[in-house]
C-alpha cells in the first residue's frame, strides 16, 4: 500500500473524488474526525481535509463539503527560509497586499577550529537579519489581520519570526506548507495550496491519485 497527499482546489474536489471512484471502484463515504472520507471496493482510502484547519461536520456528501469551503475574508501567508521571506494578505482569493525578500545567507564550512566558529557566528547574525526584515515586513502586511494565517518554509524561521511581538496576534492555521526559498510563484502557489482540500490517499494497489 503507498500513501500519498494532494492539495485539489474546492472547485475540483468533486470530480477528484469521481476520478478516485472511477480508479478504484464502489466507494464508501463517511465524516470522522471533522474530514470527509471514502473507502473504496479495492481497500484504497482518501480523506479530505478542508482548509484553514477547519473541521467538517456535515453530511457524507462531497457536494456539501465544497460548498463549504469559502475562503476567509481576511487572512495571510507567510512563509519563511534562512534567507528569504514571502508575505500575504488576502480578502478571500484576491492578494491585496504580498511583500517578497531576499537576504543572503552563507552555507555550511567546511574549516575547522576558530574559522569555524567565526563564520558560524557570522552565519547566525545573517539569518537573525533575515528573521528581522520577514518580521518588519510581516508585521506592516499582516497587521490587525482578523483571520487566520498559513505558514510554511522552515519550521526553525517561521517560530523566530512569529516571536515577534508585533505578530503573536496571529492565528495560525494548517495546512503547513513545505516550499522552497520563497520567491513570487512560489508565494503564489502556496496561496491557491492554502485556499485547497488536502487530500491525503492509502493506494492498495499502488500507483498515486493526483487529480
Amino acid at each position: 500500500m503507498s500513501s500519498s497527499s494532494v492539495f485539489v482546489p474546492s472547485a475540483r474536489i468533486e470530480r477528484w473524488v469521481a476520478n478516485f471512484v472511477a480508479r478504484h471502484g464502489e466507494t464508501v463515504l463517511a465524516v470522522a474526525d471533522g474530514a470527509l472520507g471514502g473507502t473504496a471496493a479495492d481497500g484504497s482510502t482518501f480523506t479530505a481535509h478542508p482548509p484553514f484547519s477547519r473541521t467538517y461536520d456535515g453530511p457524507p456528501d462531497v457536494a456539501r463539503l465544497a460548498a463549504a469551503l469559502d475562503a476567509p475574508a481576511d487572512w495571510g501567508v507567510l512563509l519563511v527560509r534562512k534567507g528569504g521571506f514571502a508575505v500575504a494578505r488576502l480578502t478571500g482569493e484576491r492578494i491585496v497586499d504580498s511583500k517578497v525578500g531576499r537576504r543572503h545567507v552563507q552555507g555550511r564550512s567546511k574549516a575547522g577550529g576558530w574559522s569555524q566558529q567565526r563564520f558560524a557566528r557570522r552565519r547566525d547574525n545573517q539569518a537573525r537579519a533575515a528573521f528581522e526584515a520577514a518580521a518588519e515586513h510581516a508585521a506592516r502586511v499582516l497587521g490587525g489581520l482578523t483571520g487566520p494565517v498559513v505558514v510554511g518554509g522552515d519550521r526553525a524561521a517561521v517560530d523566530d519570526v512569529l516571536g515577534d511581538a508585533r505578530l503573536r496576534h496571529l492565528r495560525v492555521a494548517g495546512p503547513w506548507l513545505a516550499v522552497p526559498d520563497p520567491r513570487r510563484d512560489v508565494l503564489e502557489q502556496a496561496v491557491r495550496d492554502a485556499l485547497a482540500v488536502r487530500v491525503d490517499v492509502q493506494n492498495a494497489v499502488g500507483g498515486a491519485d493526483i487529480g
